[in-house]
């Protein structure tokens, strides 16, 4: 398939029918209990939406394993590699998709952010203690989850092992972020390590995690772990592109605030290489008092620096690197989708 429009458009016919799948799972692996406003809390981001990216991939690396045509197998009754027994690969994804979760409330808590996938963030829905009791409460109930795939023992146990190490990577990414607000010295390097533990980690979880319990191989297992590590850090990448060069209402937030944030990004570090005083692009202190004339002269300084157009490049590598990874899986639709999907994600992640 050559014609951009038509991959797009089978990417995102694909994520449709997948969140549908997740989404419907989600009300069965987290009921609404007692304390039933513990449990409103914790699935309220996870009601609220979102394109379930994740869980996508790890159903369409699942499908790729087994060399089958996507959606023609039950995702609760996946057959294994040997053919030995069947493996719930749907609880798998919708544990990767708590995980995600999580770790959404937990940021908008440290950053104070007001919405989130167009609704109020949990912490102002509810309140403070409730919206960290309903994280712990994600968090906990996602490694849950994930023990009830009926894999082998050492599988279910290695998957287990695969998430609880995410877990960790994913708050050592978080607290270099927050230690890097306050340098003046973060490295390109520092950075790429930074958004390789907060952000990309969970896609290499996404992608390794069926190969994990379907019984594949290590070689199969660290290509495509590696997968999601570079299509997760192109993502990441573009994601602060996109920040910069998508209109405010399309995004659905305020164009350039991680600009007005003083945020460490790919461009930001690049453009200060490049000479460029990077904590004076804009002048204004908040993202509501921010101009989009501003963020127009922001962009344009930072285009003449080629710090735009590196960050493009470094993502469009990432990405292709990635895609590289998926030679071990059998040439097959689901293979197929998954390289389109790598390309969607840098080319609307929004």
């Amino acid at each position: 398939m050559t014609d951009p429009e038509a991959r797009e458009a089978a990417v995102l016919e694909t994520i449709r029918e997948r969140r549908e799948v997740v989404n419907e799972a989600i009300p069965e692996e987290i009921p609404i209990a007692e304390p039933e406003r513990l449990y409103r809390a914790s699935r309220y981001l996870l009601d609220a939406g979102g394109k379930r990216l994740r869980p996508t991939i790890t159903l369409l690396v699942a499908e790729s394993l087994a060399d089958v045509e996507p959606g023609s197998l039950d995702y609760r009754a996946f057959p294994t590699l040997a053919g030995d027994r069947e493996v719930d690969v749907l609880s798998a994804a919708v544990s990767v998709e708590v995980i995600q979760s999580f770790t959404l409330i937990h940021d908008d808590i440290m950053d104070d952010d007001d919405l989130r996938r167009g609704v109020p963030a949990v912490h102002r829905e509810f309140d403070l203690e409730t919206a960290i009791l309903a994280g712990d409460t994600l968090y906990s109930t996602a490694f849950e989850i994930m023990l009830g795939t009926g894999a082998a023992d050492d599988r279910s146990v290695r998957a287990l092992d695969v998430l609880a190490r995410t877990c960790t990577e994913i708050c050592e990414g978080q607290a270099l972020d927050v230690e890097f607000e306050d340098r003046d010295d973060v490295t390109i390097e520092e950075y790429l390590h930074m958004i390789e533990h907060k952000t990309a980690v969970l896609y290499g979880a996404a992608a390794s995690l069926p190969a994990v319990l379907l019984g594949a191989d290590d070689e199969t297992v660290d290509a495509l772990y590696q997968y999601g590590l570079d299509v997760g850090r192109g993502f990441q990448i573009q994601d602060d592109v996109l920040d910069l060069t998508v209109p405010s209402e399309t995004l659905g937030k305020q164009r350039g605030s991680d600009l007005v944030e003083n945020k460490r990004t790919l461009i930001t570090l690049h453009a200060r290489e490049q000479g460029v005083d990077v904590e004076n692009l804009v002048d204004a202190d908040s993202v509501e008092a921010v101009t989009e004339a501003e963020i127009d002269d922001a962009v344009a300084t930072l285009e003449d620096a080629g710090s735009i157009a590196f960050a493009r490049d470094r993502a469009a590598d990432l990405v292709a690197s990635g895609k590289q990874n998926l030679q071990v899986l059998p040439e097959n639709e689901a293979r197929t989708l998954l390289e389109y999907t790598a390309d969607y994600l840098i080319e609307r992640g929004y």
